[in-house]
């Protein structure tokens, strides 16, 4: 589990999440796909599940699809975990994919995966569209598909608040 005491204010019940990992990539498998696989290694050390994985082609139809079969086996999945395809090349995606079906958002996590992205990797960082928010009653986080984003935004935003936020929308 997440060290708890590390968090300005802890969860008072650590529950186990059930979560999904989308891989959004025209090029990885499950053979290549090592940010895929930390986020489920990272997401199981601290104690939730990994119920689904897919690995779905940068196109926003295959995109959405797979949003809406992991929102159909609900209440199993409570959050989706989504790498790749967050940056501005005509491949990615993934944001504007997204960001069109989301119920509410959660600008701060966009904005402080990129502060914490500048620290690391400079100016770069402005060219991430990270993002999170509600769809209906599931917690999306998409994170950009390097492996090194994806430790970032997973140990800096998503499994510190994860229990917090899914609890918020349940």
């Amino acid at each position: 589990m997440l060290d708890r005491a590390s968090q300005p204010h802890p969860d008072a019940i650590p529950i186990s999440i059930n979560c999904s990992i989308v891989t959004v990539s025209d090029t990885r498998t499950p053979a290549t796909d090592s940010s895929g696989a930390l986020a489920q290694q990272l997401l199981q050390a601290a104690g939730h599940t990994v119920g689904s994985y897919q690995i779905v082609p940068d196109e926003p139809d295959r995109i959405l699809a797979e949003l809406a079969r992991t929102i159909a086996i609900v209440p199993i999945v409570q959050a989706i975990v989504v790498n790749g395809g967050t940056g501005i090349s005509a491949r990615d995606t993934t944001y504007d994919a997204i960001s069109r079906v989301l119920t509410k958002t959660i600008p701060g996590f966009g904005e402080i995966f990129r502060y914490l992205s500048y620290q690391e990797i400079g100016s770069r960082a402005i060219s991430s569209r990270a993002i999170a928010g509600t769809y209906g009653n599931i917690l999306v986080f998409s994170l950009p598909g390097s492996r090194g984003a994806v430790q970032l935004g997973m140990e800096k935003l998503v499994l510190p608040e994860l229990i917090h936020l899914v609890s918020q929308i349940t």
